[in-house]
């Protein structure tokens, strides 16, 4: 059997090969860690399904690997597996396939289906590589195709030669779904013979990718490589601003009444607990209560369909120890009280910092709660985490001089007032609803029961 790399995350797409822990040949019982991978979350082990034996390792240490792309050959009980191995293709050399970037321009509905469906598996190589539609390899000329760019030059006709002539705007000049709309939009209804296409028509270049500004630098500066997770984190933060269009509102809250509960039972509510009280349980109480109000914002873009999630998951951005990012997952955080999210907030933020959370505990988030108030900043305009459609900051905690209405009249007091800041996918999120949102979160801990018992 072959041993496919595992979904880690609903936006994880690819894994980095850190290390084999078995070697081709050698036995391995089950669930014992046979390889070392790490996304752009966390770092992880693939285990054995059962009892067998390790036939052949399909990617090298260093490769960058697609989810659920074959990652090694597997015999279970043991078995002899020599032809089977001689049998097994080896790992493409190549880079791997990336994730197509989304594009408006749809030239035909055969393409839109194509795009929309699951990848097919690679066709067999036919007679004809020349005949348009037959696309007989990933490479050609050294030349890298993903199965979608192949499957659109399939569904379309496009001959290898006529591939091979469009300019591509990814990394390495790689041909992009991008690339192949912008070239079918240009192409028209031109025919392409069966077996000498015709020359494309000269049509303007792509605008090409930005290039690096040169930095100047003298011998008091100092190069730092970025590691493996910063590379990812930025690369994951790119591809979030160019899919979605971001807004963000802001509204200011008083949080005096949660402030001074909080001074008055911390002490109390640990020694019932056994759990430090800090302010982000009540923020993700107040979130999951305005999620099951707003369910637009509960939710994720396929495409052109919405897809509005039932359970309310909220990703809680905690720092590592090597100064990254990283999101756990409250799952159902709506179904807890206070004391329930303190003993999951303490206990995540805890194993993000020692670098000791799950590949499940990082996985299947609705909404994002970043907590930009511990560093000191009074509010920001966070990134969406892919594929959800937004992200709330939570900004500091200050005194503040405020008006105070009562039934006396309007008066100014000191009040601790923070910013939220909510940032919201245009796409599917108007201003009315990623505005009332947030004004909800805000009205939810204002309306603080001051005399609220601590468990």
């Amino acid at each position: 059997m072959e041993i496919l790399l595992p979904k880690m995350g609903e936006s994880v797409a690819e894994a980095t090969i850190i290390r084999w822990v078995v070697e081709e040949g050698q036995s391995v019982a089950a669930d014992e860690p046979i390889i070392e991978i790490a996304t752009d979350k966390v770092d992880s082990e693939v285990p054995a399904p059962e009892d067998g034996v390790l036939v052949k390792h399909l990617v090298a240490e260093g490769d960058v690997v697609q989810v659920g792309q074959p990652i090694a050959v597997f015999s279970m009980n043991g078995e002899e597996t020599t032809a089977v191995a001689a049998e097994t293709p080896p790992a493409q050399e190549s880079a791997p396939a990336t994730v197509e970037e989304e594009s408006p321009a749809v030239p035909s509905e055969a393409v839109l289906a194509e795009v929309s469906a699951p990848l097919a598996p690679t066709p067999a190589p036919v007679s004809s590589p020349s005949q348009p539609g037959s696309l007989p390899s990933r490479e050609s000329g050294g030349r890298f195709y993903s199965p979608l760019v192949r499957s659109i030059a399939a569904k379309e006709g496009i001959g290898q030669a006529e591939l091979d002539a469009i300019p591509g705007s990814g990394k390495g000049g790689r041909v992009t779904k991008k690339d192949m709309m912008a070239h079918l939009a240009d192409r028209g209804q031109s025919a392409v013979g069966a077996s000498a296409p015709a020359p494309v028509a000269p049509r303007p270049a792509p605008s090409p990718a930005p290039q690096p500004v040169a930095v100047s630098m003298d011998g008091e500066d100092e190069i730092v490589e970025m590691d493996r997770m910063r590379k990812l984190i930025a690369d994951h933060m790119v591809r979030s601003v160019q899919t979605s269009p971001h807004v963000t509102s802001f509204v200011e809250a008083d949080v005096t009444r949660i402030v001074d509960w909080r001074n008055r039972n911390k002490s109390a509510f640990q020694a019932q607990t056994g759990q430090k009280l800090t302010f982000t349980p009540f923020f993700i109480e107040a979130v999951a209560k305005a999620l099951r109000e707003f369910p637009g914002v509960n939710a994720s873009v396929d495409g052109d369909r919405i897809i509005l999630k039932k359970g309310i998951h909220i990703g809680m951005a905690a720092a590592t120890p090597e100064g990254n990012l990283i999101v756990p997952v409250i799952r159902n955080a709506d179904r807890y009280n206070l004391n329930g999210l303190a003993t999951i907030v303490n206990d995540l933020a805890a194993r993000a910092r020692q670098g000791a959370l799950k590949p499940d505990e990082i996985r299947g988030g609705t909404y994002t709660v970043s907590n930009v108030g511990t560093f000191g900043n009074v509010f920001g305009t966070p990134i969406i985490n892919q594929p959800q459609v937004g992200i709330l900051a939570l900004g500091a905690i200050r005194k503040k001089p405020a008006v105070v209405e009562s039934d006396e009249g309007d008066m100014i007091a000191v009040r601790h007032m923070m910013f939220l800041s909510h940032s919201y996918d245009h796409r599917v999120v108007d201003g009315q609803l990623g505005g009332s949102f947030v004004r909800r979160v805000a009205d939810h801990l204002e309306s603080f029961d001051p005399n609220r018992p601590v468990v």
